[in-house]
């Protein structure tokens, strides 16, 4: 079936979002397709203001944009993996992953100190609590204070002393030409990445073969085994994207699937790994493998407990 004469693209308004968009667009002009850009608000962008764990429901920044596609208003959506919840909506598919970007958390401070140099008390500024309960077992002396808005915003708050030091995701940084102001790339011994990071979702109607023919060239199979073992651990563990969960899935030079993944409790004391390795084609078995390691450790209970002490700042109380 031939795509549609033009292809209409749904997309947040933010400058990453944008650049998302745009890349996707420009490969699908590659490949000769016309492409529409359709910009939609989310309700994440709407409350900048508010700490993202009391937004109501899950998917705050993908759920208007999928009701979009549901709806007929646009053909495709590109949205950053992470922010796309594991519950399936019925009526689209995750029709291409493309291949990732980095998958690391970076750190960086206003003068220059990496994470091991500053000092006892510094205000470290993140509004995931993966992020902030991986550091506090790192450093638990740090102060951690919720840090909204989008990248511009964040490092504006850095620079007007608001914080000593935030941390992103790389990826980020990097797509929107603002590597240079990265001080120190977090290991993923010391701090593993969201679900998803890095990667980005490529989401049409199930049954919009068109739509989904066209997007099939970007289609990354690597990254896409990946992020389904990290989806279907945090699935389930019944986590969400907000939970204290750390997951990294990637391939080995034998082209074995590696799955390293983390669950801490909210003050960062208690810390549970689990790790496993299998084909890439038993990802999703994987994904579910070394969730029930780590539920067997005591993590379903780390994860409440986070749930329930997570103050309006998105950290505990």
């Amino acid at each position: 079936m031939a795509a549609p004469a033009s292809l209409r693209l749904g997309t947040r308004g933010s400058a990453l979002a944008r650049w998302q968009a745009d890349w996707v667009s420009g490969e699908l002009s590659r490949l000769g397709h016309t492409v529409t850009l359709v910009p939609i608000v989310t309700a994440g962008d709407r409350e900048q203001g508010q700490p993202i764990q009391t937004l109501p429901g899950i998917g705050a920044f993908t759920k208007e944009i999928q009701r979009a596609l549901l709806d007929g208003r646009i053909d495709l959506a590109v949205h950053s993996l992470k922010d796309l919840p594991t519950e399936t909506v019925a009526g689209l598919a995750l029709a291409a992953v493309p291949e990732r970007e980095s998958v690391a958390d970076v750190l960086l401070s206003r003068d220059g100190q990496i994470l091991d140099m500053l000092p006892a008390g510094a205000r470290v500024g993140t509004g995931s609590l993966r992020r902030r309960t991986q550091l506090l077992h790192l450093r638990p002396d740090l102060s951690m204070h919720d840090i909204r808005g989008n990248v511009d915003t964040r490092l504006r708050k850095l620079d007007e002393g608001e914080f000593d030091a935030i941390i992103l995701a790389e990826a980020g940084l990097k797509r929107l030409g603002l590597a240079n102001r990265i001080t120190q790339v977090l290991a993923q011994s010391k701090m593993l990445p969201a679900v998803g990071q890095g990667a980005l979702a490529i989401e049409t109607r199930a049954d919009d073969v068109a739509a989904q023919a066209a997007v099939a060239p970007l289609e990354h199979p690597a990254c896409r085994a990946a992020v389904v073992a990290e989806r279907s651990l945090l699935a389930a563990l019944d986590g969400g994207c907000l939970a204290p969960v750390g997951a990294w899935g990637r391939l080995n030079n034998a082209g074995q699937l590696l799955l390293d993944a983390v669950v801490l409790s909210a003050d960062g004391t208690r810390r549970l790994f689990a790790a496993g390795q299998d084909n890439a084609s038993a990802a999703f078995q994987l994904g579910q493998r070394v969730a029930d390691d780590l539920l067997r450790q005591g993590a379903g209970e780390l994860i409440r407990q986070a749930r329930e002490t997570a103050g309006p700042t998105g950290g505990p109380r």
